[in-house]
């Protein structure tokens, strides 16, 4: 698939039909997260891919009640690993790690989209139910939740600022 257009195509999938992911696309998705860049090779990341019922309904409460959460086949959540600071301090635990669990994420979209999946980014949940909700380690914090699944339908792109708007370009 040409990447810009996959670029272009990808939308944000809130509505998903109930249809299991093949495990060839599920370890496809893992190693697009994997084979993201990231900041002095740390790999300063974790994923947890949730597939229980139960856990994807606790994880839609502790997001404020966003069900479609539940009701995707595969819900991933991502997470930022604080071990990073013992190279690279403050800044790589605060800024580098959620860096490097943003590239990845997008990179496994763009894979996501390629198998004929859909995928949304959610930041709106509490941080604390979500890390007890899946008994993390103290060095883990969750960061993002990203469902997963074939789309139910695909809403049309939304605007976008102009190239002016976006980029100033300085010589």
């Amino acid at each position: 698939m040409d990447v810009m257009k996959a670029v272009k195509e990808r939308r944000s999938i809130r509505h998903f039909l109930k249809k299991d992911i093949p495990d060839e696309i599920i370890d496809k998705l893992i190693e697009a997260l994997i084979w993201a860049p990231s900041a002095g090779n740390l790999q300063s990341r974790k994923f947890y891919f949730v597939k229980d019922a139960k856990l994807k309904q606790e994880i839609a409460r502790a997001a404020f009640g966003q069900n479609f959460i539940a009701e995707a086949p595969l819900t991933i959540v991502a997470c930022t690993d604080n071990k990073i600071s013992k190279r690279y301090g403050d800044r790589g635990a605060h800024l580098y790690s959620i860096q490097d669990v943003s590239v990845s994420i997008m990179a496994m979209m763009l894979v996501a989209h390629e198998a004929g999946l859909g995928t949304v980014w959610v930041g709106a949940f509490n941080e604390w139910e979500v890390f007890e909700i899946l008994q993390m380690p103290d060095n883990l914090r969750p960061v993002a939740i990203v469902p997963v699944g074939y789309p139910a339908r695909t809403p049309s792109a939304p605007r976008r600022v102009s190239k002016n708007e976006a980029v100033e370009i300085r010589y």
